[in-house]
């Protein structure tokens, strides 16, 4: 009999559903029809973004579900990120209402700071170094600031970071009032970020892996979900690749954000919640680990900025999939771009 929908606690012992709908790439005219048609399926965790382009949509579908009875607030996990041109300290707060406002919602449940970078107001995807403003211009620790207090005006029960490296991650604790209480980034079998995880276990902080059946496109690698292991191992257990995938992601104690259009495939992945798969099984798909991150445009970095080793180097055209090379401190890489090439020295 399939397990019930497993669930991550936080520390005041609310409880994140340990699967939930990702809206990534979910195309504003198919995101009200999807949302509705998972909340009918059981989905319970929604998340969100602003720079996504469909807040409204999921609103509408949110409205419409509250009206019918099919879910009620209290039922559901919400989640929204801040993103980079609202990282000024007087920018966060109006940046989370108007999510609120297009979600249809009093209050989020959890709120992320989307990338440790910042842009100038009104730029959604910097293309050069002027577009941004410096770690010096809006400190984290400044936005931070703005998000805790997010926390006491009573708009979002939680906190937390997207895209952090460790190393940003734990300097943002040691000095917060209000410690991260999550963490999202890419996870799946083969970029497992283990040393990652295990900090947060350790600290206290919830772990969402997006991505976690891989990203398609040009100059991607392929899809774990195309992995001959993966393939054969789904077999043998006789779940679909996707499910595979999404179950081992639970079992490593993270959440898991799939997404899909398509309202078979969004039944079969929340069915993967309710699959406990074995220590063997687990373990050979924790030997697949190679940290291959899949072919995402991260932030521009303007020359000079101190980046920490295996973090994105830049959001831009050109700046694809470019990371700090892990173990190689102090060493200055550029990026392959004529047009944009800035220097950023590892720290």
């Amino acid at each position: 009999m399939p397990r019930p929908m497993p669930a991550l606690p936080f520390r005041n012992g609310d409880a994140m559903p340990a699967l939930g709908l990702g809206s990534w790439r979910l195309p504003p005219e198919l995101t009200a029809a999807t949302v509705r048609t998972a909340l009918e399926l059981g989905y319970r965790h929604l998340d969100a973004a602003s720079i996504y382009g469909n807040e409204p949509q999921i609103g509408e579908a949110l409205r419409g579900a509250f009206a019918a009875g099919l879910v009620r607030r209290e039922q559901l996990w919400v989640t929204s990120k801040l993103w980079n041109d609202c990282h000024e300290p007087h920018e966060v707060r109006p940046a989370l209402e108007r999510s609120l406002a297009h979600l249809g919602l009093e209050r989020l449940d959890l709120y992320l700071i989307h990338w440790p970078l910042a842009q100038r107001r009104g730029v959604a995807m910097a293309s050069s170094p002027d577009e941004q403003l410096s770690l010096e211009q809006v400190p984290l620790a400044a936005t931070w600031a703005a998000m805790e207090e997010l926390v006491d005006q009573g708009l979002t029960r939680h906190i937390g970071v997207s895209n952090f490296s460790g190393a940003k991650l734990k300097a943002l604790s040691a000095g917060a009032r209000i410690r991260p209480e999550a963490l999202q980034i890419e996870r799946h079998p083969l970029l497992q970020q283990n040393d990652l995880i295990a900090w947060c276990r350790q600290h206290g902080v919830v772990v969402t892996g997006y991505g976690p059946l891989g990203s398609s496109g040009p100059n991607r690698p392929p899809l774990v979900l195309e992995h001959p292991q993966v393939v054969a191992l789904a077999a043998q257990r006789g779940l679909t690749p996707a499910q595979l995938l999404l179950a081992w992601g639970i079992g490593c104690g993270t959440a898991v954000i799939p997404k899909s259009v398509q309202p078979a495939r969004l039944a079969e992945n929340l069915a993967a919640a309710g699959e406990a798969l074995a220590g063997e099984l687990m373990a050979q798909l924790m030997a697949l680990d190679k940290g291959a991150a899949a072919d995402r445009r991260p932030l521009l970095v303007p020359g000079g900025w101190p980046l920490h080793a295996g973090e994105p180097l830049g959001w831009g055209a050109g700046a694809r999939g470019l990371r700090c090379c892990p173990g190689r401190r102090g060493q200055t890489i550029a990026t392959t771009t004529p047009k944009l090439a800035k220097l950023a020295r590892v720290t």
